[in-house]
This record gives C-alpha cells, sequence and structure tokens, in this order.
C-alpha cells in the first residue's frame, strides 16, 4: 500500500472489515498492517510456544569412580526424571588425583548409568574421554518425553 496516512490506512481497515495493526513501532515511519487482530495474536501465541517447545534443556549429572551405589541410584533416578521432562542429560564421570590412572573404573560406573536410562533415551554420538573425565550425553526418547 505504501506510505500512508493514519486515517487513511483506518478507512482502508475499516472498510475491508479488518483492524490496522501496529507491527513496527519504532521504524520511522512506524509500520502498520491490515489484518484481523484476533488471527495475528493466536499465530504470535502459536509461534512463541513452538520455539518454546523446541528448546530443550541440558542436565548435567557428575559422579566419581567411588561414588556409593545408593547416591548412585539417587543420580540415576534424578537422571530419569530429567529424561521423562525431555531435558537432555549430560552424564560426567569425574576423576581426581590418582583415580586418572583407572580410568576403566570410570567406564564401568558410567556403562552401568547408561544401562539404567537406555530405555528412557539413547546415546547421542559417542563417549568422550578427557584427561580427568569421561562425558557422554544422553537424548531423551520421543516416546519417554511426553
Amino acid at each position: 500500500m505504501g506510505i500512508v496516512s493514519r486515517e487513511q490506512a483506518l478507512a482502508a481497515a475499516r472498510e475491508a472489515g479488518l483492524d490496522l495493526v501496529e507491527v513496527a513501532p519504532n521504524d520511522n515511519p512506524p509500520v502498520c498492517r491490515i489484518l484481523d487482530f484476533g488471527k495475528f495474536k493466536y499465530m504470535q501465541k502459536k509461534k512463541q510456544q513452538k520455539s518454546h517447545a523446541a528448546q530443550m534443556k541440558v542436565k548435567e549429572i557428575r559422579v566419581r569412580p567411588g561414588t556409593g551405589e545408593a547416591d548412585l541410584n539417587v543420580k540415576i533416578n534424578r537422571a530419569r526424571e530429567f529424561l521423562t521432562k525431555g531435558d537432555k542429560v549430560l552424564i560426567s564421570v569425574m576423576f581426581r588425583g590418582r583415580e586418572a590412572a583407572h580410568m576403566e573404573e570410570g567406564e564401568k560406573v558410567l556403562n552401568h548409568i547408561l544401562e539404567r536410562l537406555m530405555d528412557l533415551g539413547k546415546l547421542e554420538g559417542t563417549i568422550s574421554r578427557q584427561p580427568k573425565r569421561i562425558v557422554c550425553t544422553v537424548l531423551p526418547n520421543a516416546k519417554s518425553a511426553s
């Protein structure tokens, strides 16, 4: 339509039976559209919901090779909660001092955790071995994230 006065725009909106909605108030001149305001608000809400649904949080669970079985169960149950909510879970097995010389102990702990979580998620990528820690990420299954 181009640049028109406010009165002309309002008249055109009334003639079409629609609303005049200011979509970019900070521009010079301000940008307005002639549309159904109810539909506009509905579409904005849908767009916002879609963007929020796409965001996935990453929750971290940290353990050490010497973490006790009861504490490990608490952390595994927490990870299961995160997966059912639809969040990614980053599992880190941390090593301190001489523990790093026995990486296989950390791998056993990590494999134990993964076995208990595989019904709710799947491993993303591979297991990453770093000098002082072993890390992996578990993605929630589509059916478990409800």
